[in-house]
């Protein structure tokens, strides 16, 4: 009676088996299925090409963690993005702004921008550095030395770790991916077939360039950390008294200022005053020749 038993039910897995089969290559028999199966791939194949088109999705990252992840974790050093705002008063604004080029030397980083103006009040500066990662800290502490008050002082590590493996797990992903591809536009048998498939490999080499643009962003940013200093002297000039004999002597230079612009502007206009004497002695003379006739 056991035995009976036994038999009916790997009879019924056995059919369920066929159907879920039968279920899935229907369901994977068009579109770039078909290109497969006519490129001469087999089922699994399709598996795995489907299984790929698939990387890069949370689920499929997900599986990286489990294996291949773990190790570029491992080995992967922590990625920091440092930033620092700074802003401060000074009274000596020549002498900070040559400390602050002498650190950016000294510590093998770079200028951004340098600019400089003045408000009703202050005399400004603003300076963008980008300085090697490790000397952070240093140039940063080199800057604050001797400021007493920070009108703003603002320093961000933002950890990009994360995000650094998570790309290039998903790269590594699409470059196989991209791979598979080409080896299945070489056995293309058609122009329709190598047209699917290269739209899917161009679809795949812009997502490729994406990552890749990310991944030198976020190198950039870790390798060289960015300081924005801003400093500024305090001016006073509305305090300053003007004596009464100096308000007198700026009259009579703004008087004779006054009527040297004045004789300028006639002196412009001698064109208008020429053609007004010429229509005044037209006039007169046609006013003579009508009295005569009378």
């Amino acid at each position: 009676m056991m035995m009976k038993f036994s038999l009916i039910a790997l009879l019924i897995l056995s059919i369920g088996c066929n159907e879920n089969n039968q279920n899935r290559q229907s369901d994977f028999g068009g579109g770039l299925g078909g290109l497969l199966n006519t490129t001469g791939y087999s089922g699994s194949d399709e598996k795995m090409v489907s299984e790929e088109m698939e990387m890069t999705t949370p689920e499929v990252i997900s599986s990286y963690d489990s294996g291949g992840m773990n190790q570029i974790s491992e080995i992967q050093e922590q990625k920091i993005i440092k930033n620092a705002n700074l802003e401060f008063e000074t009274q000596e604004l020549d002498k900070t702004h040559q400390t602050i080029l002498g650190l950016a030397s000294q510590y093998k980083g770079l200028v951004q921008s340098d600019n400089s103006g003045k408000a009703y009040d202050k005399i400004y500066r603003h300076i963008t550095l980008r300085v090697p990662s490790e000397n952070f800290q240093i140039v940063v502490d080199g800057i604050s030395d001797g400021v007493a008050y920070f009108d703003r002082r603002v320093i961000t590590r933002q950890d990009v770790t994360e995000e650094f493996v998570d790309i290039q797990a998903r790269l590594k992903a699409k470059k196989e991916l991209e791979s598979r591809y080409l080896e299945l536009l070489k056995q293309a048998k058609n122009v329709k077939e190598m047209l699917e498939i290269e739209r899917e490999l161009s679809q795949i080499r812009e997502e490729i360039e994406v990552k890749e643009g990310r991944l030198k962003f976020l190198e950039s940013r870790v390798s060289m950390s960015t300081i924005n200093v801003s400093f500024y002297k305090t001016t006073v000039e509305t305090g300053v008294r003007v004596s009464y004999g100096a308000k007198m002597l700026n009259s009579l230079k703004g008087g004779w200022e006054g009527v040297s612009v004045f004789f300028l502007g006639i002196l412009y206009l001698w064109p208008l005053f020429l053609l007004a004497i010429i229509i005044i002695l037209v006039v007169r003379r046609l006013i003579k020749r009508r009295s005569k006739k009378k």
